[in-house]
């Protein structure tokens, strides 16, 4: 009589494999988002489980390592910080200068330029009310800023919107008032051609 020949195991039937792929999986996800530490802690628990989800694990940790490395770049000032999540969003990639900008704002509550890059990052990624709420804030602590707002081309999405005309327009720009804090990319030009017109913003003559 033959025997009987039983049917082949799937690797994914096995736990300790199935935990692997889902570790694997989560570590894509995390990266595809920019969170590379955390896909570096999924990752690292695949690196010793199947061979050939291993090796892959392995090549995006070290991708996730050139990019913690960089991450962990250390700023001399909060202004040095700031200005490096403008280079980021001058290349595009607002979700790392996200990251960057709410770190900075979390260690420097108070610092109106980095309110104000948040609000032109949250309308440059179409996040509108945010974008509002954040320049609102801004202006509060800095009130030239809406002279500075009112140039930058990073607002162009608010330009029709009612709220933010109203933002730029309340108040006048006066002689004596301080130019834009370092960090700030834009206006410094603008500012000062108004402080030569008696403090009036262009559109207050």
């Amino acid at each position: 009589m033959a025997q009987k020949v039983s049917p082949k195991k799937n690797m994914a039937d096995d736990p300790k494999v199935a935990q692997a792929i889902q570790n694997y999986e989560a570590g894509l996800r995390a990266m595809q988002e920019h969170k590379f530490d955390k896909a570096k802690t999924h990752l690292l628990k695949v690196v010793g489980g199947p061979k050939e989800l291993a090796d892959r694990a392995s090549v995006h940790l070290s991708t996730c390592n050139q990019h913690l490395d960089r991450e962990a770049v250390q700023f001399h000032s909060p202004e040095e910080h700031y200005d490096y999540a403008v280079s980021l969003m001058n290349v595009g990639d607002y979700v790392q200068a996200r990251e960057h900008l709410e770190k900075l704002l979390k260690q420097t509550p108070k610092k109106d330029y980095v309110v104000y890059g948040l609000a032109a990052l949250d309308c440059l990624t179409g996040r509108i009310e945010d974008a509002l709420r954040n320049l609102d804030e801004s202006i509060k602590l800095n009130p030239t800023i809406r002279f500075q707002a009112r140039n930058d081309s990073d607002f162009q999405n608010l330009s029709e919107d009612p709220r933010f005309t109203e933002q730029r327009t309340a108040r006048r720009l006066r002689p004596g008032d301080g130019p834009p804090r370092r960090g700030d990319w834009r206006g410094h030009r603008a500012f000062h051609a108004a402080q030569g017109s008696e403090g009036l913003c262009a559109g207050d003559r």
